[in-house]
């Protein structure tokens, strides 16, 4: 496996992970028009220069001999100083299990170490069967959050790895 950092030339393949990984991961606990609305609001190619652009995301790409099989973004906690916050993190269904999401964390903790951050923070929906994965990995619910996207609402945990 090989991490690179993605940058703007990267956004379709950013887009193709996320279409592949975003089905099957939310079709059990969210309507298709949600899963297409979120999609096309947050992978548009704007949206996705935008947030590398302006810092507020550094997008990281994981290949193995087959390609790139997954990818995360990470970027600092605006409420909170040396807090980061993991935006992102999908992995293509096949491979899901065999440690990628694992390797992915751990590069964005060692990242965040030299920048003497002390948590990495994510949300995850209440319903989302990655919460055992993200236990496992030592993060525990902080509080629960609601967050109004368009017409739609994200029911999450926020989580935190203290670090």
């Amino acid at each position: 496996m090989t991490i690179r950092n993605a940058t703007p030339t990267d956004i379709t393949i950013i887009q193709d992970l996320a279409e592949k990984t975003w089905w099957p991961t939310y079709a059990p606990i969210l309507t298709n028009e949600q899963i297409r609305y979120m999609l096309n609001l947050i992978y548009s190619t704007e949206a996705l220069t935008r947030v590398m652009k302006d810092g507020s995301q550094q997008f990281m790409l994981l290949s193995d001999e087959r390609g790139d099989q997954a990818f995360a973004a990470y970027g600092p906690r605006k409420e909170e100083k040396l807090v980061t916050k993991l935006h992102k993190i999908y992995v293509l269904p096949d491979n899901q299990g065999k440690g990628y999401g694992k390797v992915l964390i751990n590069e964005i903790i060692q990242r965040i170490k030299k920048e003497n951050h002390h948590a990495l923070d994510l949300n995850v929906n209440r319903y989302n069967p990655a919460i055992s994965f993200y236990e496992k990995m030592g993060f525990t619910v902080i509080r629960e959050e609601d967050i109004a996207i368009g017409p739609y609402w994200m029911n999450d945990f926020v989580m935190r790895k203290e670090i």
